[in-house]
Protein backbone atom coordinates (compact mmCIF):
# COMPACT_ATOMS: atom_id res chain seq x y z
CA UNK A 1 0.00 0.00 0.00
CA UNK A 2 3.02 2.20 0.73
CA UNK A 3 4.91 1.68 -2.72
CA UNK A 4 1.10 2.80 -4.48
CA UNK A 5 0.96 5.68 -2.17
CA UNK A 6 4.27 7.40 -2.54
CA UNK A 7 4.07 8.03 -6.73
CA UNK A 8 0.91 9.64 -6.23
CA UNK A 9 2.33 11.93 -3.42
CA UNK A 10 5.29 12.86 -5.78
CA UNK A 11 3.00 13.24 -8.53
CA UNK A 12 0.83 16.08 -6.52
CA UNK A 13 4.08 17.27 -5.44
CA UNK A 14 5.02 18.52 -8.62
CA UNK A 15 1.69 19.46 -9.90
CA UNK A 16 1.76 21.77 -6.59
CA UNK A 17 5.12 23.16 -7.02
CA UNK A 18 6.71 21.58 -4.19
CA UNK A 19 9.90 21.60 -5.79
CA UNK A 20 10.65 25.34 -4.25
CA UNK A 21 11.58 28.18 -6.60
CA UNK A 22 10.76 25.75 -10.59
CA UNK A 23 7.35 25.41 -11.32
CA UNK A 24 6.32 22.21 -13.16
CA UNK A 25 3.03 22.86 -15.61
CA UNK A 26 0.75 20.19 -16.22
CA UNK A 27 -2.43 20.38 -18.36
CA UNK A 28 -5.74 19.83 -17.20
CA UNK A 29 -6.26 16.60 -18.98
CA UNK A 30 -2.90 15.03 -16.99
CA UNK A 31 -4.68 16.82 -13.77
CA UNK A 32 -8.37 15.26 -14.60
CA UNK A 33 -6.70 11.89 -14.89
CA UNK A 34 -4.63 11.66 -11.95
CA UNK A 35 -7.96 12.74 -10.72
CA UNK A 36 -9.67 9.75 -11.74
CA UNK A 37 -7.27 7.81 -9.95
CA UNK A 38 -7.45 9.41 -7.17
CA UNK A 39 -10.93 8.89 -6.88
CA UNK A 40 -10.79 5.31 -8.27
CA UNK A 41 -8.02 4.40 -5.55
CA UNK A 42 -10.28 6.41 -2.71
CA UNK A 43 -13.22 4.57 -3.49
CA UNK A 44 -11.98 1.06 -2.73
CA UNK A 45 -10.24 2.07 0.69
CA UNK A 46 -6.66 2.26 -0.54
CA UNK A 47 -5.60 5.73 -0.23
CA UNK A 48 -4.99 8.11 2.88
CA UNK A 49 -6.28 11.45 3.60
CA UNK A 50 -3.55 14.17 2.54
CA UNK A 51 -1.58 14.78 5.61
CA UNK A 52 -1.38 11.56 7.06
CA UNK A 53 0.91 11.14 3.55
CA UNK A 54 2.82 14.28 3.67
CA UNK A 55 3.85 13.30 7.61
CA UNK A 56 4.91 9.80 6.38
CA UNK A 57 7.00 11.15 3.22
CA UNK A 58 8.85 13.77 5.18
CA UNK A 59 8.88 11.49 8.19
CA UNK A 60 10.78 8.77 6.02
CA UNK A 61 12.73 11.11 3.71
CA UNK A 62 14.29 13.02 6.79
CA UNK A 63 14.77 9.17 7.60
CA UNK A 64 17.16 8.43 4.58
CA UNK A 65 18.61 12.08 4.79
CA UNK A 66 19.89 11.09 7.96
CA UNK A 67 21.38 7.89 7.42
CA UNK A 68 22.78 9.14 4.29
CA UNK A 69 24.55 12.03 6.03
CA UNK A 70 25.83 9.31 8.77
CA UNK A 71 27.14 7.41 6.25
CA UNK A 72 28.96 10.53 4.88
CA UNK A 73 30.58 11.51 8.60
CA UNK A 74 31.51 7.64 8.70
CA UNK A 75 33.33 6.95 5.62
CA UNK A 76 35.55 10.32 5.72
CA UNK A 77 37.38 11.18 4.10
CA UNK A 78 36.60 9.05 0.86
CA UNK A 79 33.37 10.02 0.90
CA UNK A 80 34.34 13.21 -0.76
CA UNK A 81 35.20 12.03 -3.34
CA UNK A 82 31.74 10.72 -3.99
CA UNK A 83 29.79 13.76 -2.87
CA UNK A 84 31.44 16.94 -4.34
CA UNK A 85 31.05 17.11 -8.18
CA UNK A 86 32.33 19.74 -10.33
CA UNK A 87 30.70 21.51 -13.56
CA UNK A 88 32.22 23.56 -16.54
CA UNK A 89 31.16 27.36 -16.68
CA UNK A 90 29.14 26.10 -19.81
CA UNK A 91 26.97 23.54 -17.65
CA UNK A 92 24.37 23.20 -15.19
CA UNK A 93 23.28 20.44 -12.49
CA UNK A 94 19.85 19.67 -12.23
CA UNK A 95 19.65 17.73 -8.79
CA UNK A 96 16.49 15.39 -7.46
CA UNK A 97 16.84 14.64 -4.10
CA UNK A 98 14.00 11.49 -3.69
CA UNK A 99 12.87 12.16 -6.77
CA UNK A 100 11.92 15.66 -6.09
CA UNK A 101 13.53 18.44 -7.77
CA UNK A 102 16.14 20.56 -4.96
CA UNK A 103 15.56 24.08 -4.31
CA UNK A 104 17.29 26.65 -5.94
CA UNK A 105 17.06 25.04 -9.38
CA UNK A 106 20.00 23.82 -11.26
CA UNK A 107 23.32 24.23 -9.67
CA UNK A 108 26.77 25.60 -11.23
CA UNK A 109 28.90 26.46 -12.72
CA UNK A 110 31.86 25.21 -9.91
CA UNK A 111 31.27 23.06 -7.20
CA UNK A 112 28.64 21.65 -5.79
CA UNK A 113 27.71 18.75 -2.87
CA UNK A 114 25.23 15.43 -3.20
CA UNK A 115 24.35 13.00 -0.44
CA UNK A 116 25.21 9.10 -1.60
CA UNK A 117 21.97 7.01 -2.63
CA UNK A 118 19.56 9.75 -2.58
CA UNK A 119 20.62 12.32 -4.68
CA UNK A 120 21.49 11.87 -8.49
CA UNK A 121 21.76 15.12 -10.44
CA UNK A 122 21.90 15.00 -14.75
CA UNK A 123 24.40 17.53 -16.68
CA UNK A 124 22.91 20.15 -19.22
CA UNK A 125 24.85 21.89 -21.33
CA UNK A 126 23.84 26.00 -21.96
CA UNK A 127 26.22 25.66 -25.50
CA UNK A 128 24.98 26.77 -28.21
CA UNK A 129 23.93 23.36 -30.46
CA UNK A 130 23.74 23.39 -34.62
CA UNK A 131 21.86 20.79 -36.11
CA UNK A 132 21.82 20.54 -39.90
CA UNK A 133 18.33 19.55 -41.05
CA UNK A 134 18.45 17.54 -43.87
CA UNK A 135 17.24 17.73 -47.39
CA UNK A 136 13.06 17.44 -47.67
CA UNK A 137 11.44 16.86 -50.52
CA UNK A 138 8.52 19.24 -50.34
CA UNK A 139 5.84 19.87 -52.47
CA UNK A 140 5.49 23.48 -53.24
CA UNK A 141 2.34 25.50 -53.58
CA UNK A 142 2.28 25.67 -57.22
CA UNK A 143 2.99 21.67 -57.62
CA UNK A 144 7.03 22.14 -58.11
CA UNK A 145 9.14 19.23 -56.18
CA UNK A 146 11.69 20.63 -54.72
CA UNK A 147 14.88 19.64 -51.94
CA UNK A 148 15.40 22.11 -49.36
CA UNK A 149 17.55 21.79 -46.47
CA UNK A 150 18.11 23.95 -43.38
CA UNK A 151 20.70 24.89 -40.45
CA UNK A 152 18.94 25.37 -37.08
CA UNK A 153 21.01 27.25 -34.12
CA UNK A 154 19.71 26.52 -30.73
CA UNK A 155 20.38 26.07 -27.02
CA UNK A 156 19.23 25.20 -23.55
CA UNK A 157 17.87 28.35 -22.24
CA UNK A 158 16.78 26.97 -18.88
CA UNK A 159 18.30 23.83 -17.61
CA UNK A 160 15.62 22.43 -15.34
CA UNK A 161 12.83 22.69 -17.99
CA UNK A 162 14.39 21.52 -20.38
CA UNK A 163 15.08 17.77 -17.68
CA UNK A 164 12.02 18.24 -16.08
CA UNK A 165 9.09 18.94 -19.26
CA UNK A 166 10.78 16.47 -22.04
CA UNK A 167 12.41 13.14 -22.51
CA UNK A 168 14.81 14.68 -24.82
CA UNK A 169 15.04 17.94 -25.19
CA UNK A 170 17.72 18.09 -28.28
CA UNK A 171 15.97 15.03 -30.23
CA UNK A 172 12.27 16.67 -30.44
CA UNK A 173 13.96 20.01 -31.09
CA UNK A 174 15.28 18.34 -34.44
CA UNK A 175 12.25 16.80 -35.15
CA UNK A 176 10.10 19.88 -34.92
CA UNK A 177 12.61 21.22 -37.12
CA UNK A 178 12.61 18.92 -40.18
CA UNK A 179 8.28 18.75 -39.43
CA UNK A 180 8.75 22.94 -39.54
CA UNK A 181 10.67 22.90 -42.40
CA UNK A 182 8.51 21.14 -44.67
CA UNK A 183 4.95 22.95 -43.25
CA UNK A 184 6.87 26.25 -44.15
CA UNK A 185 7.85 25.44 -48.01
CA UNK A 186 4.28 23.48 -48.93
CA UNK A 187 2.95 27.24 -48.19
CA UNK A 188 5.32 29.00 -50.28
CA UNK A 189 5.49 29.48 -54.15
CA UNK A 190 8.59 28.49 -56.24
CA UNK A 191 9.23 32.37 -56.88
CA UNK A 192 9.35 32.95 -53.28
CA UNK A 193 11.10 30.11 -51.77
CA UNK A 194 14.13 31.35 -54.83
CA UNK A 195 13.67 35.34 -53.20
CA UNK A 196 12.94 35.29 -49.92
CA UNK A 197 14.98 33.02 -48.07
CA UNK A 198 15.78 35.48 -45.33
CA UNK A 199 11.63 36.00 -44.90
CA UNK A 200 11.27 32.57 -44.71
CA UNK A 201 14.43 31.83 -42.43
CA UNK A 202 12.87 34.60 -39.70
CA UNK A 203 9.25 32.59 -39.66
CA UNK A 204 10.87 29.09 -39.11
CA UNK A 205 12.75 30.70 -36.29
CA UNK A 206 9.84 32.35 -34.34
CA UNK A 207 7.62 29.04 -35.33
CA UNK A 208 9.99 27.00 -33.60
CA UNK A 209 10.87 29.18 -30.72
CA UNK A 210 7.33 29.63 -29.78
CA UNK A 211 7.44 25.54 -30.22
CA UNK A 212 9.88 24.87 -27.72
CA UNK A 213 9.65 27.59 -25.19
CA UNK A 214 8.00 24.80 -22.67
CA UNK A 215 11.21 22.71 -23.71
CA UNK A 216 13.77 25.16 -21.89
CA UNK A 217 14.74 25.22 -25.58
CA UNK A 218 15.84 28.56 -27.38
CA UNK A 219 16.15 28.96 -30.58
CA UNK A 220 18.48 31.64 -31.91
CA UNK A 221 18.99 31.29 -36.01
CA UNK A 222 17.43 29.46 -38.84
CA UNK A 223 19.32 29.63 -42.23
CA UNK A 224 17.58 27.91 -45.64
CA UNK A 225 21.03 26.10 -46.82
CA UNK A 226 20.05 25.01 -50.16
CA UNK A 227 17.24 24.67 -52.65
CA UNK A 228 17.51 21.54 -55.16
CA UNK A 229 15.17 21.88 -58.21
CA UNK A 230 14.49 18.77 -60.87
CA UNK A 231 16.89 18.99 -63.70
CA UNK A 232 13.89 19.51 -66.37
CA UNK A 233 12.89 22.53 -64.40
CA UNK A 234 16.62 24.32 -64.24
CA UNK A 235 16.50 23.99 -68.40
CA UNK A 236 13.57 25.31 -68.70
CA UNK A 237 14.64 28.19 -65.95
CA UNK A 238 17.67 29.01 -67.27
CA UNK A 239 16.19 28.64 -71.43
CA UNK A 240 14.14 31.44 -69.98
CA UNK A 241 17.02 33.49 -68.30
CA UNK A 242 19.05 33.22 -71.48
CA UNK A 243 16.17 34.53 -73.66
CA UNK A 244 15.79 37.42 -71.10
CA UNK A 245 19.41 38.15 -71.68
CA UNK A 246 19.49 37.90 -75.36
CA UNK A 247 16.18 40.44 -75.59
CA UNK A 248 18.06 42.96 -73.10
CA UNK A 249 21.26 42.98 -74.92
CA UNK A 250 19.53 43.26 -78.17
CA UNK A 251 17.59 46.22 -76.49
CA UNK A 252 21.20 48.16 -75.47
CA UNK A 253 22.73 47.44 -78.61
CA UNK A 254 20.29 49.63 -80.20
CA UNK A 255 20.07 52.05 -77.79
CA UNK A 256 24.51 52.20 -78.30
CA UNK A 257 23.51 52.70 -81.81
CA UNK A 258 21.29 55.15 -81.87
CA UNK A 259 23.06 57.22 -79.51
CA UNK A 260 26.39 56.50 -82.04
CA UNK A 261 24.28 58.07 -84.77
CA UNK A 262 23.47 61.49 -82.91
CA UNK A 263 27.26 61.53 -82.11
CA UNK A 264 28.28 60.92 -85.35
CA UNK A 265 25.43 63.38 -86.54
CA UNK A 266 26.74 66.29 -84.37
CA UNK A 267 30.25 65.90 -85.42
CA UNK A 268 29.74 66.14 -88.92
CA UNK A 269 27.51 69.44 -87.79
CA UNK A 270 31.06 70.16 -86.57
CA UNK A 271 33.45 69.10 -89.49
CA UNK A 272 30.70 70.98 -91.91
CA UNK A 273 31.43 74.10 -89.69
CA UNK A 274 34.81 74.29 -89.98
CA UNK A 275 37.00 71.92 -92.46
CA UNK A 276 40.36 72.18 -90.58
CA UNK A 277 38.20 69.37 -87.63
CA UNK A 278 38.74 66.41 -90.27
CA UNK A 279 42.31 67.44 -90.69
CA UNK A 280 42.68 67.08 -86.92
CA UNK A 281 40.88 64.25 -86.55
CA UNK A 282 43.02 62.61 -89.34
CA UNK A 283 45.91 63.50 -87.15
CA UNK A 284 44.61 61.96 -83.94
CA UNK A 285 43.86 58.42 -85.80
CA UNK A 286 47.86 58.26 -86.89
CA UNK A 287 48.85 58.94 -82.99
CA UNK A 288 46.59 56.37 -82.04
CA UNK A 289 47.76 53.95 -84.48
CA UNK A 290 51.27 54.80 -83.79
CA UNK A 291 50.70 54.40 -79.86
CA UNK A 292 50.40 50.92 -80.92
CA UNK A 293 53.69 49.94 -82.17
CA UNK A 294 52.92 48.67 -85.50
CA UNK A 295 54.67 48.49 -88.67
CA UNK A 296 51.84 50.42 -90.30
CA UNK A 297 52.16 54.27 -91.51
CA UNK A 298 49.29 56.15 -92.69
CA UNK A 299 49.51 59.30 -94.74
CA UNK A 300 46.67 61.66 -94.67
CA UNK A 301 45.86 63.05 -97.97
CA UNK A 302 45.20 67.08 -97.47
CA UNK A 303 41.65 67.72 -97.84
CA UNK A 304 42.93 71.20 -99.75
CA UNK A 305 44.39 68.96 -102.75
CA UNK A 306 40.48 67.69 -103.52
CA UNK A 307 38.73 71.03 -102.73
CA UNK A 308 38.92 71.99 -106.23
CA UNK A 309 37.56 68.89 -107.80
CA UNK A 310 34.75 68.61 -105.04
CA UNK A 311 33.82 72.20 -106.52
CA UNK A 312 34.00 70.86 -109.96
CA UNK A 313 31.83 67.79 -109.17
CA UNK A 314 29.11 70.07 -107.34
CA UNK A 315 29.08 72.59 -110.26
CA UNK A 316 28.41 69.54 -113.08
CA UNK A 317 25.77 67.93 -110.32
CA UNK A 318 24.29 71.38 -110.42
CA UNK A 319 24.25 71.61 -114.13
CA UNK A 320 23.12 68.39 -114.94
CA UNK A 321 20.30 68.85 -112.24
CA UNK A 322 19.21 71.81 -113.89
CA UNK A 323 19.25 70.52 -117.46
CA UNK A 324 16.91 67.53 -116.19
CA UNK A 325 14.65 69.42 -114.81
CA UNK A 326 14.56 71.78 -117.98
CA UNK A 327 13.92 68.49 -119.93
CA UNK A 328 11.47 67.35 -117.91
CA UNK A 329 9.38 70.87 -118.15
CA UNK A 330 9.87 70.42 -122.06
CA UNK A 331 8.64 66.51 -121.81
CA UNK A 332 5.50 68.21 -119.65
CA UNK A 333 5.06 71.60 -122.05
CA UNK A 334 5.00 68.20 -125.40
CA UNK A 335 2.57 66.42 -123.56
CA UNK A 336 -0.21 69.46 -122.59
CA UNK A 337 0.20 70.19 -126.38
CA UNK A 338 -0.79 66.52 -127.59
CA UNK A 339 -3.58 66.45 -125.26
CA UNK A 340 -5.14 70.04 -126.15
CA UNK A 341 -5.15 68.23 -129.78
CA UNK A 342 -6.02 65.14 -128.81
CA UNK A 343 -9.26 67.39 -127.37
CA UNK A 344 -9.88 69.44 -130.65
CA UNK A 345 -10.14 66.51 -132.87
CA UNK A 346 -12.32 64.98 -130.61
CA UNK A 347 -14.71 67.65 -130.43
CA UNK A 348 -14.40 67.78 -134.38
CA UNK A 349 -15.44 63.96 -134.79
CA UNK A 350 -18.39 64.79 -132.40
CA UNK A 351 -19.55 67.61 -134.40
CA UNK A 352 -19.23 66.01 -137.85
CA UNK A 353 -22.54 63.50 -137.65
CA UNK A 354 -24.47 66.45 -137.20
CA UNK A 355 -22.96 68.69 -139.85
CA UNK A 356 -24.14 65.66 -142.06
CA UNK A 357 -27.49 65.83 -140.64
CA UNK A 358 -27.85 69.25 -141.28
CA UNK A 359 -27.11 69.09 -144.86
CA UNK A 360 -29.79 66.93 -146.31
CA UNK A 361 -32.58 68.67 -144.90
CA UNK A 362 -31.09 72.38 -146.19
CA UNK A 363 -31.18 70.43 -150.00
CA UNK A 364 -34.64 69.54 -148.94
CA UNK A 365 -35.74 73.13 -148.34
CA UNK A 366 -34.03 74.54 -150.75
CA UNK A 367 -35.09 71.83 -153.65
CA UNK A 368 -39.02 72.88 -153.65
CA UNK A 369 -37.80 76.25 -154.30
CA UNK A 370 -35.99 75.73 -157.47
CA UNK A 371 -37.42 72.73 -159.21
CA UNK A 372 -39.85 73.23 -161.64
CA UNK A 373 -43.39 70.56 -161.94
CA UNK A 374 -40.71 68.36 -164.13
CA UNK A 375 -38.39 68.04 -161.99
CA UNK A 376 -40.34 67.08 -159.22
CA UNK A 377 -40.15 63.20 -160.59
CA UNK A 378 -38.39 61.22 -158.11
CA UNK A 379 -34.63 61.10 -159.16
CA UNK A 380 -32.88 58.49 -161.07
CA UNK A 381 -30.40 56.08 -160.28
CA UNK A 382 -27.82 57.78 -161.79
CA UNK A 383 -28.33 61.20 -159.97
CA UNK A 384 -29.06 58.91 -156.73
CA UNK A 385 -25.23 57.54 -157.28
CA UNK A 386 -23.90 61.28 -158.17
CA UNK A 387 -25.94 63.10 -154.78
CA UNK A 388 -24.20 60.54 -152.74
CA UNK A 389 -20.75 60.91 -153.98
CA UNK A 390 -21.15 64.29 -153.44
CA UNK A 391 -22.55 63.83 -149.97
CA UNK A 392 -19.06 62.41 -149.43
CA UNK A 393 -16.93 64.73 -150.83
CA UNK A 394 -18.27 67.10 -148.66
CA UNK A 395 -17.87 64.91 -145.34
CA UNK A 396 -14.39 64.17 -146.50
CA UNK A 397 -13.68 67.82 -147.09
CA UNK A 398 -14.84 68.77 -143.57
Amino acid sequence: MVSDIVPMEQVSSMVSNGGGSVTMQRDDEYRNRIMKNTQAKHSHGFLYSDEEISDKASTCGKLLIFLSVALVIMTLPFSLFVCFKVVQEYERAVIFRLGRLMQGGAKGPGIFFILPCIDSYARVDLRTRTYDVPPQEVLTKDSVTVSVDAVVYYRVSNATVSIANVENAHHSTRLLAQTTLRNTMGTRHLHEILSERMTISGTMQVQLDEATDAWGIKVERVEIKDVRLPVQLQRAMAAEAEAAREARAKVIAAEGEQKASRALREASEVIGDSPAALQLRYLQTLNTISAEKNSTIVFPLPIDLITYFLKTSEATTQQNAAAAAAAQQQMQMQQQQMQMQQQQFQQQQAQLPLQIQQQPQQLQLQQPLALTPQQQQPPTVPQQQQQYQQTQQISSAM
